[in-house]
């Protein structure tokens, strides 16, 4: 069971290529008596995996060997008591992978010969992940947040204490640490570090340091690979210390202000939030405006058969995808043609899903909007209530009308 999905996870994924692959997206609860009705959903959409399976002309035998481990989970009662808010299970000959993520989906079913990622796209970005650094002198703690929810990480690559940190030290030389305390008509005030019988002194600051260098080589192993804003939380003293000491680059520069082990861990997500959602909403605000700038420059396009070969090409910086839009096709990458198809038929995929796959491999940002937003940015002149399915023209015709994809091409 994976409870964390990185850039690395997905790039597993998208190596997967050419063999039959079963993608399922489920949203799950952290209520108890939504066990049995989800685990009986996530049973439905192994049965019409297996329907679509048998059109890749695989032997029953190999279906099942396939399917078996996702059964298995069908009669793991402790698995279900235990969900997020999003399982996605990933399945092919020799893999099965799943991750139940603090990130809802939508419920989705896709087999073809290459695994679905575009729901995990905005976990990744847009909507995505974030950590908190909350520290005091008795307790280190790192969570993982995303829009809507929040959990502790059990990382065990940094001290949990400034007692453990400095473990070493002579005793005579602990810091004491003071915190949220009331002084006579003054109310609360921030904690203070002091030394045995003064103040706080330069050497208490570099004893703090040095707990804080520990606590970042940590970080630096367990985040090794993220690009996810990291929010501190601790007291005022504290945080321009640890700025000192960090080198992860995408530490933000508003922290949580108070000492942390008063606050549950929905406070802390709550006013994590608050610092994030700004980064996270200007990112694709700056990449919009880019692109309505560009238009007339012969940067920008929205014909997903020209879309899919130029980002294999690396042309492609940004990309933009709709959220529940699919165009089934085929994509020649040798002759680099795109057809796109009427409906679902074995050995197509989803091209929009593609086009997102090729951005990132390239190098390239993508975000995920929503299909109003999606209409209403690319074609504000086209009704947003319409379908892909009522806007694809014929396979080799002209791409649909209603923007699924848009780009801003590098040159």
């Amino acid at each position: 069971m994976n409870e964390y999905f990185s850039f690395n996870d997905l790039e597993t994924l998208i190596a997967h290529q050419g063999k039959p692959a079963v993608s399922i997206y489920l949203p799950t609860s952290r209520i108890p008596t939504r066990v049995q009705a989800e685990s009986l959903q996530f049973k439905n959409l192994l049965r019409e995996a297996e329907e679509q399976l048998a059109q890749f002309d695989l032997r029953s035998t190999v279906i099942r060997e396939m399917l078996g481990p996702a059964q298995d989970l069908i009669r793991d009662a402790e698995f279900w008591r235990h969900q997020k808010d999003g399982l996605a299970v990933f399945i092919a000959e020799n893999t099965f992978l799943r991750y139940q993520l603090p990130y809802s989906f939508e419920t989705k079913l896709m087999v073809a010969e290459s695994f679905h990622v575009k729901p995990l796209i905005p976990y990744l970005t847009n909507d995505g992940t974030f950590y908190i650094l909350a520290v005091s002198q008795n307790d280190v703690r790192l969570l993982r947040g995303s829009r809507f929810s929040v959990d502790e990480v059990d990382a065990d690559t940094f001290p949990t204490s400034l007692a453990e940190a400095l473990r070493f030290d002579e005793p005579e030389k602990q810091l004491q640490f003071h915190t949220s305390t009331s002084t006579p008509g003054s109310g609360r005030r921030d904690a203070i570090f002091h030394g045995h019988g003064g103040g706080a002194t330069n050497d208490d600051k570099e004893r703090i340091r040095r707990f804080f260098d520990q606590i970042d080589q940590g970080l630096r192993e367990f985040l090794q690979d993220e690009t996810a804003p990291l929010v501190f939380a601790g007291v005022d003293y504290l945080l321009p210390i640890y700025r000192e000491a960090n080198t992860y680059p995408h530490l933000v520069e508003l922290g949580i202000s108070g000492n942390p082990e008063s606050l549950r861990e929905e406070a802390l997500h709550r006013e994590a939030w608050r610092i994030v959602a700004p980064i996270f909403a200007a990112a694709q605000v700056a990449a919009i405006e880019e692109y309505q700038n560009l238009i007339a420059t012969g940067r920008t396009a929205t014909n997903l058969q020209k879309l899919v070969p130029a980002a294999d090409q690396g042309r492609v910086g940004t990309a933009f995808v709709a959220r529940n839009d699919v165009v089934w096709g085929v994509y020649d990458a040798e002759k680099q043609q795109v057809e796109i198809h009427e409906a679902y038929s074995p050995h197509n995929r989803d091209l929009t899903d593609l086009f997102a796959v090729y951005t990132i491999l390239r190098d390239g940002a993508v975000y995920v909007l929503d299909n109003t937003e999606m209409r209403k940015q690319f074609n504000p002149n086209v009704p947003a209530e319409k379908s892909s399915e009522e806007m694809r023209e014929e396979a080799h015709g002209e791409p649909p009308a209603k923007p699924v994809a848009a780009a801003i091409y590098r040159y």
